[in-house]
């Protein structure tokens, strides 16, 4: 089982470092279904390991000159806001509604993530400037909110936000991504402490291995292609939101015809964007 543990961390530091996100979507599973915590626990956990490793993480990215700091601070600031507010309320929600919450999220955000990467270098070239300061209070103030509530849609959010309403480039749109994560997961983390405990022990190992993770991911960064990574890491982690969701799901609840039609249409779009041929290059 530890072993398990440590080698999913391994993965977790890897996405975050190569792909600016992903890391509570794949944290929260980890903690819960291999470590056994319950889901309060486990998303408090999760916004302190991925807190730090996105730290850990930024430094490669910085070096290499991939962090628009001023949109990033910014986008933190009104971040820390709403991640710190759901935070919060997470403490009124039930464990159950929180893991099904966690679960949309995640196929939500892949399925987001996947559309945008196709069209992501012919907006950033289109865009002009940065975002505005009312985009980014906006979009800040959102992705800290969900941040917070479940734990997860961080960077899933913020990158996609990034280069279709900021114009970055995706790069640039990846390493600035882990500077708002960094933020806004320690003041959702602050929110939690009210009322979920961490096993610090398992924390710190998690966290220390995924330490490690982000700074593979943060040198295979710069050598494969954002969109090939995007389009794998996206149909992984559609997968994995539909195995979350089928675990929370009562049986009564998929008795329900309208249950299985929502998750066909679900799984019917998910599939159809994993498999979408690449378009071709643009001149």
């Amino acid at each position: 089982m530890t072993a398990l543990v440590v080698a999913a961390s391994l993965l977790v530091g890897v996405s975050l470092g190569a792909l600016g996100g992903g890391g509570s979507i794949l944290t929260v599973p980890i903690l819960v279904h291999l470590a056994g915590q319950d889901a309060k626990e486990a998303i408090a956990t999760s916004l302190f390991v991925v807190g730090v490793t996105s730290l850990a993480a930024l430094v490669p990215h910085a070096r290499a000159r991939r962090v628009h700091w001023r949109t990033g601070l910014l986008l933190g600031v009104f971040s820390m806001a709403g991640a710190y507010a759901g935070g919060r309320l997470a403490a009124y929600v039930p464990d159950t509604v929180l893991l099904v919450a966690f679960a949309l999220m995640m196929v939500a955000t892949a399925v987001a993530m996947l559309r945008t990467s196709g069209r992501a270098r012919a907006q950033a070239r289109s865009a002009a400037g940065g975002p505005s300061f009312g985009h980014l209070a906006v979009e800040g103030l959102v992705v800290g909110a969900v941040t917070g509530l479940v734990g997860s849609g961080g960077g899933f959010l913020v990158v996609p936000a990034l280069v279709v309403l900021g114009g970055l480039p995706v790069g640039i749109a990846v390493g600035t991504s882990l500077l708002v994560i960094a933020m806004n997961s320690f003041a959702g983390l602050a929110g939690h402490l009210s009322g979920a405990a961490i096993d610090w022990p398992l924390a710190l190992t998690v966290t220390v291995t995924a330490v490690a993770g982000s700074l593979i991911g943060g040198r295979v960064a710069g050598r494969i292609p954002q969109e090939v990574l995007r389009r794998a890491f996206g149909c992984f982690v559609v997968v994995m939101g539909v195995f979350v969701l089928t675990q929370q799901l009562a049986p009564a609840v998929w008795a329900l015809p309208v249950t299985w039609a929502a998750f066909g249409i679900l799984l019917a779009a998910a599939a159809t964007t994993c498999l979408r041929r690449r378009p071709g290059r643009t001149v």
